[in-house]
């Protein structure tokens, strides 16, 4: 099992940085990748970024890329999503997730948090 917990989601002016963090517990050697995603009310959950942790190759959404950047610290089994110049249609419950499954397509992950809202103001 693996736990996930999301933090750093808030409100921001378009324009405006945030930082989303995603402490991982648990059997986290079991995980082939980490992903965030993103669900805004009335549409389907989009994915916005990976990292895979057998090298550290990361791969980010063409929505979001330029804008967006995930990286993790090891150390601390954390999963971070930097976010510059966020835009309203940013705006979205935003989940961190683990694929225990090395396909690590975006339908693979099976160990998600429980989301921290991003809200970005015009």
């Amino acid at each position: 099992q693996v736990q996930l917990v999301e933090s750093g989601g808030g409100s921001v002016q378009a324009g405006g940085s945030l930082r989303l963090s995603c402490a991982a517990s648990g059997y986290t050697y079991s995980y082939y990748c980490l992903g965030w995603f993103r669900q805004a009310p009335g549409k389907e959950r989009e994915g916005v970024a990976v990292l895979y942790t057998g090298g550290g190759r990361t791969y980010v959404a063409d929505s979001v890329k330029g804008r967006f950047t995930i990286s993790q610290d090891n150390a601390k089994n954390t999963l971070y999503l930097q976010m510059n110049s966020l835009k309203p249609e940013d705006t979205a419950m935003y989940y961190c997730a683990a694929s225990s499954s090395p396909l690590c397509t975006w339908s693979s992950y099976d160990y998600w948090g429980q989301g921290t809202q991003v809200t970005v103001s015009s």
